[in-house]
């Protein structure tokens, strides 16, 4: 293995700064992507259940697996939604 000297790696810890401001990536867009993958694990979870029931191919591990990625994004997005509530609320009790 062979080692790179700092001048090499010093730039390139720069670049990822640069790159957010120039890829367009928006705040609005992180949350809104959120929810979409959200409803992908969702959906997906509900199609392989689905199959499992109809007696395709499906094994119930992966029924499970699938299950439990829904519900755990699921939560996650639940909680996230309930901090920004709260955020709300304590910045309207401050402006007030």
């Amino acid at each position: 293995m062979q080692i790179e000297s700092i001048g090499k790696i010093l730039p390139n810890l720069l670049k990822p700064a640069e790159a957010e401001k120039n890829s367009g990536v928006q705040f609005e867009n992180v949350f809104s992507d959120f929810i979409g993958e959200v409803n992908k694990t969702q959906l997906d979870a509900n199609k392989i259940t689905g199959d499992f029931l109809g007696g395709k191919n499906v094994e119930l591990h992966e029924v499970m697996i699938a299950g439990e990625k829904a519900k755990t994004s699921f939560e996650l997005l639940m909680e996230i939604r309930n901090k920004a509530i709260d955020m709300y609320k304590e910045l309207s009790r401050m402006s007030a």
